[in-house]
C-alpha cells in the first residue's frame, strides 16, 4: 500500500466512530399539524392550540422523543394561521395533509371546521376542532374529534346553576352574527326554555368587527334580563361587551360558553368584567397534578405567561400520543386510531389523585365516542383573573 492510501485509510478509521454516532442519532419525526385562527379578534383560540402542542412537543423531545412501538420519534409541530377564513383554512388543511400529516389540531369555529371536513376525509386524516357543529362528529362524518366541552353541553349546567344559586328567571342571548355563534345562541335558547327560564331576547346580534357595543347592548338591557349570555363571543369582544353592559347600568350576571383570555379582560374591562362566567381551562389549581404543573412551567417558558384556556387545549396532543403509544398501528392508520378510541382509557395525567380517567366521550350527543373527555370547568372573572366557580361533568 502506498503512502497516500495509508493516509486515506487512517482518516477513514479515525472518522468512523463519528460517522457511526451520526447514524445512531438519526431519529424519525412525527409531524403534527395545527390549523387555527392566530390573528384578529379570536386569535387567542388558535394561538393557545399552537402553544399547547409546541409545549407538549418540547416536553417529550427534551426526553429524547415519544416512544411508540419501541421507537423514539421527535415531535415536530407545524402551525398555520387560517385567519378565521374558511378558504384559508381549506388551503392550510391541504398543505398539511399533502405533507403526509395525519393528525391536525383545530380549526376553532364551525365555519372553518366544516370547510376542511371534506379535505380531511379525502386525505384519510383526523382533526381535533374546537367547533360545536354536531354534523362534524356524527355519522357519516368520520374525520373530526371535538377537542373540548361543547356550548350545548355546558350551557344547561351554567343556567341551572344561575337559576338555583342566583335566582335568575329572565335570560337574554346576544351573539356575534356568524353561523357558529348563532348556532350556539339557538341551542342556548332551547336549553334555557327547557329549564323553565323566561327567554326575553332570542336572536339579537352584532356584526364582526363591531367596536361600539352600546346600541345593541341598550336593546338587550331594555327587556330587563337577570342574566345575559354572550353566545360565541370572541376574546377581544368579551371585555367591550361587559364594559358596555356595566356602563349602561346592568346589574345582573353575564356568561359565555366559549373560552376567554383573562389578560385581555383585565386590560380592557377590569372590574367592569367582574363576575363574568366562561368555560375554563380543564385543570384548575385545585385539581392540578404534578405533570400539569410541569406543563404550565414549560408553557410559560415558551410563551412567557400562562393562559387559563391552555388547561383545556393541553389535552389534544397528549391524548393523540397516548393512543399511538397504546396501539402503534395508529401512528399512520387513522382507522386504527378511531377503532382504539372507542375503548381507550387512561389515568388522566393532568388531574391529581390518579383516580380520574381520561377517555373519549360523546355518545350522548353524537351517538359514538368522538370527543375528548376533558373535565368541565366554569370560571368567574374577579376583575384581574379567573377563579374556579365549579367543576361539573357531562354525560358520556
Amino acid at each position: 500500500m502506498n503512502k497516500r492510501s495509508l493516509i486515506r485509510a487512517s482518516l477513514v478509521t479515525a472518522l468512523a466512530p463519528w460517522v457511526l454516532v451520526g447514524v445512531a442519532q438519526a431519529q424519525e419525526v412525527l409531524k403534527i399539524g395545527v390549523n387555527g385562527v392566530m390573528s384578529g379578534e379570536a386569535a387567542s383560540w388558535g394561538l393557545v392550540n399552537k402553544y399547547c402542542a409546541e409545549t407538549t412537543a418540547d416536553m417529550y423531545n427534551a426526553k429524547g422523543g415519544v416512544d411508540i412501538g419501541g421507537k423514539k420519534y421527535k415531535i415536530e409541530v407545524i402551525s398555520l394561521d387560517d385567519k378565521n377564513d374558511p378558504k384559508i383554512s381549506v388551503t392550510n388543511a391541504e398543505k398539511l395533509t399533502s405533507q403526509g400529516i395525519k393528525f391536525i389540531i383545530g380549526p376553532n369555529v364551525d365555519t372553518t371546521a366544516l370547510a376542511v371536513k371534506p379535505v380531511m376525509e379525502r386525505a384519510k386524516a383526523l382533526h381535533f376542532p374546537y367547533a360545536f357543529a354536531k354534523e362534524l362528529y356524527k355519522a357519516p362524518a368520520h374525520a373530526s374529534v371535538l377537542g373540548m366541552v361543547a356550548s350545548y353541553q355546558v350551557g344547561p349546567i351554567v343556567y341551572e346553576h344561575l337559576k338555583t344559586t342566583k335566582g335568575v328567571k329572565r335570560i337574554a342571548f346576544l351573539a356575534r352574527n356568524e353561523s357558529d355563534a348563532k348556532n350556539q345562541q339557538s341551542e342556548g335558547v332551547e336549553a334555557a326554555k327547557k329549564l323553565g327560564l323566561n327567554v326575553v331576547a332570542t336572536s339579537d346580534s352584532y356584526e364582526p368587527g363591531t367596536k361600539d357595543f352600546m346600541p345593541v347592548m341598550t336593546k338587550v338591557i331594555k327587556v330587563k334580563p337577570d342574566h345575559i349570555v354572550l353566545s360565541g363571543v370572541a376574546p377581544a369582544d368579551a371585555p367591550l361587551l361587559n364594559k358596555a353592559a356595566r356602563d349602561l347600568g346592568f346589574k345582573g350576571t353575564i356568561s359565555t360558553e366559549t373560552a376567554q383570555d383573562s389578560k385581555i379582560l383585565a386590560q380592557v374591562a377590569g372590574d367592569k368584567a367582574k363576575g363574568f362566567m366562561s368555560v375554563g381551562g380543564a385543570s384548575t389549581p385545585e385539581i392540578q397534578s404534578d405533570y400539569m404543573k410541569e406543563f404550565i412551567a414549560a408553557y410559560k417558558k415558551r410563551v412567557g405567561e400562562w393562559n387559563d384556556e391552555a388547561g383545556t387545549k393541553a389535552y389534544a396532543l397528549e391524548l393523540i400520543l397516548a393512543v399511538m403509544k397504546k396501539n402503534p398501528a395508529a401512528l399512520n392508520d387513522v382507522a386504527a386510531f378511531q377503532k382504539e378510541m372507542q375503548t381507550f382509557s387512561m389515568t388522566n395525567p393532568f388531574v391529581k389523585g390518579g383516580s380520574t380517567k381520561l377517555e373519549f366521550t360523546g355518545n350522548a350527543d353524537f351517538g359514538r365516542r368522538s370527543q375528548v373527555g376533558v373535565p368541565l370547568v366554569v370560571n368567574e372573572f374577579d376583575g384581574k383573573e379567573f377563579k374556579t366557580l365549579f367543576v361539573g361533568t357531562i354525560k358520556n
